[in-house]
């Protein structure tokens, strides 16, 4: 792997795994990040990378649906893996306004397989990054495995689902070598904060409502965004091919928890006068199509590649509140008026 094209590069899990490959792994090769910057991709998020890595960085803007930009990146920087993040991620968007998931997450993802089979004489590797909610939702028990049907629930689910089979039939049809995985909920740093952990985190700073959806009983499991790269880079390395990873945290917690683990941080990290921060949840009408819950089996990559999570979630939710007390430009800045507005109309608050 010398060339490596990441997709939304600029974005929560992109802009992580791109410091991790860089900073932290033993890939010694350059990476070329595409990113189209819509209001999640934010070239802040990688500050300092294209100066430190000046050989090995690159970033190019373009949007993986134009298939004659994308070609020139394939052409000019003679990719020979792809490790794709880029898609549409946010359910509740989907639901509002799913035309652009379908033309990113599924046409985009085309283009970009249709690219990689061109290029088959020197491609080594096409990693697809997906997600659990693929599978649907489960009952009070029992866990998603490599093997579990999908059953998507929204338009986003189905965006992904439509994108993970084409990868695998690509592979089957055309013999492109790929790898693909399924993640559960990431959180940590640079997270867009449209999300429900950095939308507690903030609102609970600035003292406004923490709105949970329905009776904040729906169930996650959360997994540490470096936990998550660690897994996609041993994946791309070491996983066969053909062949699906799911990546899970093994911390299962209901969404209320989640918001009252938060307020309990930080009133611990940064206390205030009036106490405890759980008055300011509240309940708000549940989204449609709400899956009760996802979790995860990852005793596949833990068996095959040796991979661990090394974060529990209050090990986890500690170095995200830190992050984001020590980030507030950054957060200021990706607060623009145009966020605002759909969080406060989204939630009717």
């Amino acid at each position: 792997m010398k060339n490596v094209l990441v997709t939304g590069g600029c974005g929560f899990i992109g802009s992580n795994f791109i410091r991790y490959l860089l900073s932290e792994s033993d890939f010694s090769g350059r990476v070329i990040n595409v990113d189209r910057l819509t209001y999640a991709g934010n070239p802040e998020n990688l500050a300092g990378i294209d100066t430190e890595f000046k050989e090995r960085y690159v970033f190019v803007k373009a949007d993986i649906c134009d298939r004659v930009a994308m070609s020139e990146v394939f052409d000019t920087f003679q990719i020979d893996t792809i490790c794709h993040f880029a898609a549409e991620s946010h359910v509740d968007r989907s639901i509002a306004e799913p035309d652009a998931f379908i033309k990113t997450n599924i046409n985009g993802t085309f283009n970009l397989l249709e690219l990689a089979r061109q290029n088959m004489n020197h491609l080594v590797l096409f990693h697809h990054v997906s997600t659990d909610e693929v599978f649907g939702s489960l009952g009070s028990d029992g866990y998603f495995t490599e093997t579990t049907a999908y059953d998507p629930s929204s338009p986003y689910s189905a965006s992904k689902a439509a994108s993970d089979h084409l990868v695998m039939a690509y592979s089957r049809t055309y013999g492109l070598p790929i790898t693909l995985s399924n993640c559960s909920n990431n959180y940590g740093p640079y997270h867009f904060p449209e999300k429900l952990i950095p939308l507690m985190i903030l609102n609970a700073l600035e003292g406004k409502p923490l709105p949970v959806y329905g009776n904040g009983q729906n169930v996650r499991d959360w997994l540490y965004v470096r936990d998550h790269c660690r897994a996609v880079w041993l994946v791309m390395q070491r996983g066969r091919r053909g062949e699906t990873y799911n990546v899970g945290g093994r911390c299962e917690m209901a969404n209320l928890s989640v918001v009252e683990l938060i307020c309990d941080t930080l009133d611990e990290m940064v206390p205030t006068a009036t106490g405890s921060r759980r008055p300011l949840i509240t309940y708000v009408k549940d989204r449609p199509g709400h899956d009760l819950r996802y979790a995860i089996d990852c005793g596949k990559i833990e068996k095959e590649l040796g991979w661990l999570p090394e974060e529990s979630f209050k090990t986890g939710i500690r170095k995200t509140i830190r992050w984001y007390l020590e980030h507030r430009d950054w957060v200021t800045r990706i607060k623009t008026g145009a966020y605002l507005e759909w969080i406060e109309s989204h939630y009717q608050m």
